[in-house]
């Protein structure tokens, strides 16, 4: 008996292990992979002794939250390069159910527009050295956005101050990056606004790490929701001065601690939600009518959408938090006219930035790029252009163009046209050449009356009878000779 029980007891165990290999599980529908890079001992200018730290936190963070994690500290520009590159290969190896994610911690700089991370090694002359020696965060972007993949995580401590000398012209912070512009499951998120600058902080981790290290542990929090409590966090830490800032165009549930959904949404779900969830200055008027100044600041922090910020201005504007709410509106504003201009990218576009921002820190960035698009147009003038519009409407046989008519550029061309023709008419050639093609004089003389006497048909003809009546009548004498004397004369 003790075999039949042994037995039943060693299925029982397989079926459950059978089982609990068949339950899908967070970790088994969802791989999740993460970069994380510290830029510390740049060469050039001071260390960034927080950034080191940032990225060991974060190490530890995402790889308590299920990341397989590579760790790239104080990488020049081929070895960024080369780390991204290796990373995205890894992402597309792991399937179109993975969540990607890199941190980066560092310097990071914006040139006409576009966003720069920068290696250790980056040492720049002019501001034109940065496309050169620099690593865009587009290409980043970009290279991670070709592959199939669940959700893409950008997270940006990098809005330091720029401490190069040779960059005094360029803008401060980063450019604004609308995640909704390129392939849909991104999620971006920068340690302060766009055009602002992110502090170091105190501490042994910047404001903006050392919130989300704390917040992103709170389980069953959308990711959504950890970042709006971190900016709430990191705007009280530092006293409104610096205000974290995100886009998303993410198509499907994500938690850094929880139970995910993991069921995607309705292609453009979320971009409809989020565009719906944008309420209007006179909806945020009525949400903040009443409310106590720390709670309708704290609300607005929150959203950190234009409409927000205004109404929290006019209704709270002896408030000692309005002066600063005021700052964020107004950058935000312009650095919004910022990505305009540098999306549309034409004369009109940089014109317009002008006109609004001519004294602010962009401005000669904005002054430099209009020179650029207005050189790249190529002026035709108009008399010059009017050919090859008449050439290309004309027939393509030569014999058959018809005469262009006279114009104020060009009154000779219909005179000159209608000589040529008067001089070479078709008909005067063929009557100006020598008649070489004269028929014969036989030939003539065929097509005419024909000569006094008979045919020569008839002559040899009566040749013939001549001869055969001759001959016949047996005539010896003068008959046959007469005959032969008549022929022979002829």
């Amino acid at each position: 008996m003790r075999r039949p029980v042994f037995s039943n007891l060693l299925l029982a165990s397989g079926l459950l292990a059978l089982a609990q290999l068949m339950i899908p599980t967070e970790a088994a529908a969802e791989a999740r992979l993460a970069l994380v890079i510290g830029q510390s001992a740049y060469r050039t200018v001071p260390e960034l002794p927080n950034a080191a730290n940032d990225a060991k936190g974060m190490t530890e963070l995402l790889g308590n939250a299920g990341f397989t994690v590579t760790t790239a500290a104080n990488l020049a520009q081929n070895e960024m390069r080369a780390a991204i590159s290796d990373f995205a290969g890894k992402v597309s190896a792991s399937g179109a159910d993975t969540v990607a994610l890199v941190f980066y911690a560092g310097h990071g700089l914006q040139i006409d527009g576009e966003n720069y991370l920068v290696p250790v090694d980056l040492d720049p002359k002019r501001e034109a050295d940065i496309p050169l020696q620099g690593v865009r965060l587009n290409d980043l972007l970009n290279t991670l956005g070709a592959l199939p993949t669940r959700a893409r995580i950008f997270m940006l401590d990098a809005c330091r101050n720029n401490p190069f000398p040779a960059l005094s012209g360029a803008g401060h912070g980063l450019a604004i990056v609308d995640t909704k512009a390129g392939a849909p499951g991104s999620f971006i998120s920068y340690s302060t606004s766009p055009g602002a600058e992110a502090e170091d902080g105190s501490g042994i981790d910047s404001p903006y790490t050392t919130a989300a290290l704390t917040i992103a542990k709170q389980p069953n929090l959308p990711i959504e929701e950890v970042f709006k409590r971190i900016r709430v966090a990191v705007a009280q830490s530092t006293d409104g001065r610096q205000i974290p800032w995100e886009s998303s165009s993410l198509t499907t549930d994500f938690k850094f601690f929880g139970e995910s959904s993991g069921q995607p949404s309705l292609p453009g779900a979320n971009w409809m939600a989020l565009a719906s969830g944008t309420r209007s200055l006179e909806d945020w008027r009525k949400e903040l009518q009443g409310k106590p100044a720390m709670v309708a600041y704290e609300l607005v922090i929150t959203d950190d959408t234009v409409p927000a910020y205004q109404a929290y201005i006019e209704l709270y504007a002896q408030d000692t938090r309005t002066p600063r709410v005021r700052t964020v509106l107004e950058r935000r504003r312009q650095m919004l006219a910022w990505e305009r201009a540098t999306a549309i990218n034409t004369r009109a576009s940089f014109e317009a930035y002008l006109a609004n921002w001519d004294n602010s820190d962009l401005a000669a960035t904005a002054r430099r790029l209009l020179l650029r698009v207005q050189n790249r147009n190529y002026g035709v003038p108009v008399a010059a252009a009017a050919t090859p519009v008449a050439v290309a409407m004309a027939p393509t046989c030569p014999c058959s163009a018809p005469t262009p008519p006279a114009t104020p550029a060009n009154p000779s061309v219909a005179p000159i046209i209608k000589k040529r023709v008067d001089d070479t008419p078709p008909k005067r050639k063929v009557v100006e050449t020598p008649p070489k093609r004269r028929p014969p004089p036989d030939e003539v003389v065929y097509e005419r009356a024909p000569p006094p006497g008979p045919p020569p048909g008839a002559v040899m003809q009566g040749i013939g009878v001549g001869i055969g009546i001759g001959i016949g009548m047996g005539g010896r004498g003068g008959g046959g000779d007469h005959y032969r004397g008549d022929y022979r004369r002829y």
